[in-house]
């Protein structure tokens, strides 16, 4: 190389790579997909809402059980989709009753089939199914119970602009002001900074979202708002850990930018029962 050369540019690919590691264009553009996708279900036939969350926590599972499976485990996976599916299209078809009795079937189902294979890991499958049961597919109940409500569409929105304010306000001011580790051993690159970017975005989000769409007094938005933060700041350490644990980074590569969808419902997830209970008893069916 000639030394009066330049210096050589960074190749393309690290050029696109942000501060906090993602491949920026490529998450915008699959986040504005995603959204996308839930508004046109939620405007137009609530029921294929149903059908995008069912989608969306099959595949979580599915990566889920993937991503313990380089640990050695088996997750009877048959039944806890089929019963999960179940749970959720009962939750919004019947209500919490059918799901509660379709997720306990689902455990005994996972039990008989897991012995099919005999003593040996017996326990540690059928937990790690439960786990897979209990962390993706109970989650997803909460979101179906708030979209039976007459409101359902709106309260959706509240629950997910609350989250992706979290994850939003987060980011951005992690990237720009972030120097204090929140939790260097789970998750290096989060911090208090971010964590205060998150407070206040969800706050601000879910006081809006509330009183505009839902016609709820603004301190229910507001609880929303940190009650949301709150678990989708646990659930992304949670899922930090759970990777952590097996060894990997990403749950899958099946959104750029993204990693796995699970990597994008580890939040969505945990906060989805907060939301229901906020909503439920803080904002009257409008």
């Amino acid at each position: 190389m000639d030394p009066n050369d330049p210096e050589p540019a960074e190749p393309a690919e690290a050029l696109k790579q942000s501060r906090a590691g993602r491949n920026l264009p490529a998450a915008i553009a699959v986040g504005v997909t995603l959204v996308a996708l839930v508004i046109c279900s939620l405007v137009f036939w609530k029921a294929a809402f149903v059908g995008v969350v069912v989608v969306a926590l099959t595949i979580g599972v599915v990566e889920l059980a993937r991503a313990l499976g380089t640990a050695g485990i088996r997750v009877p996976l048959v039944p806890i989709v089929v019963g999960g599916v179940a749970m959720n299209v009962g939750a919004y078809a019947e209500g919490v009753d059918v799901a509660a009795i379709a997720m306990a079937l689902t455990v005994i189902g996972t039990f008989v089939w897991r012995m099919a294979e005999g003593a040996d890991g017996f326990v540690r499958d059928t937990s790690a199914g439960l786990l897979c049961l209990s962390y993706v597919w109970l989650m997803g109940v909460f979101v179906l119970l708030m979209l039976a409500e007459d409101d359902g569409p709106w309260r959706i929105v509240a629950f997910i602009a609350v989250t992706i304010a979290s994850d939003t306000g987060g980011y951005a001011a992690g990237v720009l002001a972030g120097k204090h580790p929140m939790a260097p051993s789970i998750s290096p690159k989060k911090s208090w900074e971010g964590f205060a970017g998150s407070m206040t975005a969800g706050v601000l989000v879910g006081v809006l979202v509330v009183t505009l769409g839902l016609e709820g007094d603004w301190w229910a938005g507001a609880i929303l708002g940190v009650v949301g933060v709150l678990a989708a700041t646990l659930g992304d350490l949670s899922e930090s850990l759970i990777k952590r644990d097996l060894g990997i980074k990403d749950m899958s590569d099946l959104l750029p930018g993204h990693g796995g969808l699970m990597d994008r419902l580890d939040s969505l997830i945990v906060v989805a029962p907060m939301a229901w209970l906020v909503l439920h008893y803080a904002v009257p069916v409008a």
